[in-house]
Formats: C-alpha cells, sequence, structure tokens
C-alpha cells in the first residue's frame, strides 16, 4: 500500500530535482549574486520541505517553489534595506541647487549627530513621528508596527512615506 502511494505522491527530493535548477536560475537571476542566491536557495528548501505535506496538487509544485522563492528574495531585500541607515536611505535629498562638491557626503554624514536627526523627528506630528521612531529607533518591522498601532499595514506605510517627505526640507536645512 504504500509503494502504491509512493509512485502517487512524488517525493520531496523528486519535486527538488525536477525544479529546483530553475528555482535556483530564477532565484539567481533576482538577486545577481552567486552565494546569495545559494543562500536563499537554501532557505526555500527548507520552508518547502516544512510545508510539503501540506501541498494536496502535484501540478502546483512548481508555482508553489517559485513563490516561496520570491518571497525569500522580498524578506532578503526587507532585511537588507531596514539596515541602511537613516540618512542614507534619502531622508534628505539634497536639492539641485546644492552644489555636492562643497561639502563631501561624507563631511555632511559626520555632521548630523543622531541628537539633531531626533530633535528633527521629534517636530513631527505624532501620527507620523510614531512610526518612524519605532522603526528607525526601536527596530520595528512594518508589518510590527501596523499590529502595535492597529493600522492597517497601507496606513502605515502612507505614514512613512510622509513623514520621510516632511523631513526632508528639515535635513537639508541641517546642511
Amino acid at each position: 500500500m504504500e509503494n502504491m502511494l509512493a509512485g502517487i505522491v512524488p517525493s520531496f527530493e523528486e519535486v527538488v530535482m525536477e525544479h529546483g535548477r530553475s528555482i535556483y536560475k530564477y532565484i539567481l537571476s533576482l538577486v545577481k549574486h552567486k552565494e546569495l542566491a545559494e543562500d536563499i536557495y537554501q532557505e526555500v528548501l527548507l520552508s518547502a520541505y516544512l510545508a510539503y505535506p501540506s501541498i494536496k496538487e502535484q501540478s502546483k509544485y512548481k508555482g508553489w517553489f517559485f513563490t516561496i522563492a520570491i518571497n525569500k528574495c522580498r524578506d532578503y531585500w526587507r532585511r537588507e534595506n531596514k539596515s541602511k541607515q537613516f540618512w542614507k536611505e534619502g531622508v534628505y535629498s539634497y536639492s539641485a541647487s546644492f552644489e555636492p562638491s562643497v561639502i563631501p557626503e561624507e563631511e555632511v554624514l559626520h555632521k548630523f549627530s543622531a541628537e539633531q536627526m531626533a530633535e528633527k523627528v521629534n517636530l513631527l506630528p505624532e501620527i507620523y513621528r510614531y512610526p518612524i521612531y519605532l522603526y528607525y529607533y526601536q527596530n520595528f518591522s512594518l508589518i510590527e508596527i501596523a499590529k502595535k498601532s492597529n493600522l492597517p499595514m497601507s496606513t502605515v506605510k502612507t505614514r512613512m512615506k510622509r513623514a520621510k517627505e516632511r523631513l526632508r526640507p528639515k535635513m537639508q536645512s541641517l546642511a
């Protein structure tokens, strides 16, 4: 009886042998870095292995693998973006009239202390200050901020965007 079922439902190894190479190439095309693609591919395999018993239809294996792969790439990109420093994120984009060669970027970045930036953030209205504070100073993810503030994710994203837009002129004035 077990042998009959094994013939009907392919093993995880068989599915990986069939689709693994195309999944890896897909990840590599997204991240453009061999070692990183290998790491993400390993994460995909682990997630797929843990969830494999829940997939009922064989025809969905390939699409299912690709969905896991893109989600793992997105997770990586989110982690990367979050790890960037607040000021490297483009919070203050300099106006076209500002001459970058007058003050080298490094010098400008060192000029701003964390206290000066915190002062500017504190000038924001509460609805914008709260998500900025949680994201940059408490290292909350956008999902965590949405849960903590009982707001939809789209509202949190909008408030973050508007807060950054309000911060840009304040940061330019410090330069």
